[in-house]
Formats: C-alpha cells, structure tokens, sequence
C-alpha cells in the first residue's frame, strides 16, 4: 500500500475483504505480538507461536466486523494476547495435574525381561558356524555397522545382513529350544 492508512481504516478494509489490509495489519502487529510473548512466555519458539495464534484471531474477528471502535485495533490486539497467554496457562497448569493424577497409568508398567541364560547363550553361539559367528561377535559385540562388518570380512553389506538375520533366528531356536 502506497498511502499509510490508519488503523481504522486497514480494520474497515478488512471487514470488506483487501487482503493488502490483512497483510499490512499482520506486518504492523506481528513484532509487538512477539515482544509480549517473549515477555510472557519466555521462549521464542512460544513467542512465535502466540503470533500465529493472535494474528489468525485478530484476521477472524476483523473480517467478521467483531471489532467495535476501530481506532483501538492495537489495544484489541494486545487484549487477544492476554487471552491467549491466559488460556496457554490454564492449559499448561490442566495438563500437569492431570500428569500428576493420571500419569502413572499412562505408562505401562514395564514387563519384567526374561532372565538370560550366559552360559546358554555361549553354548549357542559357539554352535554357529564360523562365517555366522563372526558376524555376530562383529555387529553385537564390537557394535560394528553392517557396512564396517562386511569390510572387515571381504563380504558384501547385503551379505552380512542376510548371515546376521539367519545368525539371530538360529540364536533364538537355540535358546528358546533349551529353556
């Protein structure tokens, strides 16, 4: 826009629908939305939030007339503000009382893992072939990627997987056939 309009002026535009006006008013707006949330929130990733939040409410509400003196459109704004921060903490405090309530039947209490047989174990993995062992012993053990195992061994990463794959199906046969 070419001539600086007034407040009441972008308000009446936008009731009429210019989305030049729209966006004029989101331009002029915007920084002071942030300055309250980086005061009132104290993280600008909610800051930035707080001025999407408004600048939407503001738009829906001067697109629908709903704003009554038009000259006041920054106190109207910083009203919005308000509210919004006003509903994001009684939102937040909502949320952790319901955590402190109910959060310990959110989480499942975790199943008790199997106790593992060492010695089973060994005598399992000492029961694979060489080539199978290795893979194992590489990929677990030394905690090596499939592509550092491979190259370790003159193989190619597909192999690896493939012997890795089998290894642990034997592994688990094994354990699970002694047990």
């Amino acid at each position: 826009m070419n001539v600086e309009l007034s407040n009441a002026d972008l308000a009446l535009r936008i009731s009429q629908g210019d989305q030049e006006a729209e966006a004029e008013v989101c331009r002029r707006m915007a920084p002071r939305i942030q300055l309250y949330g980086l005061r009132h929130l104290r993280s600008s990733s909610a800051a930035d939030d707080l001025v999407q939040q408004v600048l939407l409410t503001m738009l829906e509400a001067l697109r629908a007339g709903r704003l009554r003196d038009s000259d006041r459109l920054p106190q109207f704004v910083l009203g919005i503000c308000r509210m919004t921060v006003l509903g994001l903490r009684r939102s937040a405090r909502r949320q952790e009382r319901l955590l402190v309530e109910f959060g310990s039947d959110l989480v499942p209490d975790p199943a008790p893992s199997p106790m593992l047989d060492d010695d089973q174990l060994a005598r399992c993995v000492q029961s694979l072939k060489e080539r199978e062992r290795s893979v194992v012993v590489l990929t677990f053990y030394n905690e090596q990627t499939a592509a550092e195992t491979a190259a370790f061994l003159a193989l190619s990463e597909s192999n690896v997987r493939v012997i890795r794959y089998r290894a642990i199906r034997q592994l688990r046969t094994c354990m699970e056939s002694t047990s």
